[in-house]
Parts: structure tokens; C-alpha cells; sequence
């Protein structure tokens, strides 16, 4: 499926519509109060729910008590794998979506998930998704990944150049996160890639308090869920995208958290 397609979009607007526009007021009135979130905060918040989704056992709380004391009292990969992850988001704040720079993200955040050589470079081997069932999801052929990303980049650099409504671009960010994943480019850091790119495309169009949406918070609180809905298929060309509209609607209920 394409990314500019837009199967299911009338029904997913009727769906999701009145209420996005509600409670993206909500969050607009949020951040332009005196309690106002520091972006800063909000980017580490979101690196650390990222990171927490794949497995890492440092909570918000005890990593910003570390940022205060200037202590790490907790196990040094894992306090690695959400300062590289924050580098990343850092690094997205300040350049340009292109698929050059989404390459640089992963290196950054990949810094102790893969061997150098793998850091920013798509995978060459085959990959899947594996559960305690076993395999439950085969990406697409390693010879096939490089012309996939670059098909999926010149449809992303349309959308950068779009005019969107709000409901628009969070389906289309949404969808980018969906198709990222399934083709599954890297040997590992798929997941955190996905959240970023989708962030980095709302930033595009909504600037920076895009970065203070708190979705990785919820795709955490919603994680069996959140895996559930990106399963929509057993491989790549399989994949039913009919059944799609429960993980997009996810994006506009992270407005909630």
C-alpha cells in the first residue's frame, strides 16, 4: 500500500474527527498555560516511554532523579539506550525529514542495540517479529528494503509539501508509522525509529509543540494493544490493510494522556 493512499480515511475522519479537534484544542490551551512543559522534559519523557515499549526497566521518575543527582544508579545500558535515544530526538528537532537524516537518528539511537556497522544502515539480513509463539511477523527481503525506503521517502517528501487538515496529517503520520514498521528496515530499532518519524512529520506541520504530544506515553500505557493493532498480517505481502484503523486511531487518543 502506498502511504498518499487514503483507503478508510471518510470513514476513520467520521470517526475520529469531532473528538481530535476537541482535544488537540485542549492540548493547544495546555501548553500556553503557566504550567507549561518544558520541551526539554518532554523529550526525554517521550525517549524513555519509547525505550521502556522495547523492554528498557527505567522508569520516568527514576531517570529524571539520575538527571537531578548526577547519579546512575541503574544498569549503564539501559541508561545508554534512552541518552542515545534522546540524542535522536534532539537531532530531528534541528534538521530537516529527509531520508538522509532519518539515517542519522538511527545511528544515534542505535549506538548499543547494534554493531557499529549496522548503526544507520539498513539491514542485510532477513528479519521478523517474534513472540513466546514464535515467529509472528517476516519483513520483507533484505535486497528489497533499500528501494522500499526510497519509495516510501519520495512519498513522504510530498507530505512534507502537503497542505493538511489536522485530521489529515494524523492519519498520514499515523500510516507512516504503520508502513515503517512492517518493512522493518533495520536489524534492530525499528519501534523507536517509527515513533520519532511519526512525531518528526507532526513537528513538520504543527512545529514544535508536535514534540510535547505524548505518544509514546501512550502507545506504553496501550502496549498490548499497540502491538496488537500493528499486527496486520503473518509477512509483508500479506499484510491487510483493511485492518488498520483501530492502531491509527490510536494517535489522536495519546491527546488524552
Amino acid at each position: 500500500m502506498n502511504l498518499l493512499d487514503k483507503p478508510l480515511y471518510q470513514t476513520y475522519e467520521n470517526q475520529v474527527k469531532d473528538g481530535l479537534l476537541r482535544m488537540y484544542k485542549q492540548f493547544e490551551d495546555s501548553k500556553q498555560s503557566k504550567y507549561q512543559v518544558d520541551l526539554t522534559y518532554q523529550i526525554m519523557a517521550s525517549a524513555v516511554f519509547s525505550a521502556n515499549i522495547e523492554g528498557n526497566s527505567i522508569d520516568l521518575n527514576s531517570f529524571m532523579n539520575m538527571q537531578l543527582a548526577q547519579i546512575k544508579f541503574k544498569p549503564a545500558k539501559e541508561i545508554a539506550e534512552i541518552e542515545n535515544l534522546i540524542a535522536a530526538y534532539q537531532h530531528a528537532q534541528t534538521h530537516p525529514l529527509t531520508e538522509k537524516t532519518m539515517l542519522q537518528v538511527h545511528a544515534l539511537l542505535a549506538k548499543n542495540l547494534v554493531e557499529p556497522f549496522q548503526q544507520g544502515a539498513y539491514r542485510q539480513t532477513k528479519s521478523g517479529v517474534f513472540s513466546t509463539r514464535g515467529l509472528v511477523y517476516l519483513a520483507v527481503e533484505p535486497e528489497f528494503v533499500a528501494q522500499e525506503m526510497t519509495r516510501l521517502f519520495a512519498e513522504i517528501h510530498q507530505l512534507l509539501t502537503m497542505s493538511l487538515s489536522l485530521c489529515e496529517l494524523f492519519y498520514f503520520a499515523a500510516l507512516l508509522h504503520l508502513r515503517f514498521v512492517h518493512i522493518h528496515p533495520f536489524i534492530d530499532g525499528n519501534g523507536r525509529t517509527a515513533r520519532l518519524l511519526e512525531k518528526w512529520v507532526m513537528a513538520h506541520h504543527l512545529g514544535n509543540q508536535a514534540w510535547q504530544i505524548p505518544t509514546e506515553q501512550y502507545y506504553k500505557q496501550q502496549q498490548s494493544h499497540y502491538y496488537q493493532y500493528l499486527d496486520l498480517g503473518v509477512n509483508y505481502y500479506e499484510l491487510d490493510y483493511d485492518r488498520m484503523l483501530p492502531f491509527l486511531s490510536m494517535l489522536p487518543e495519546s491527546l488524552r494522556c
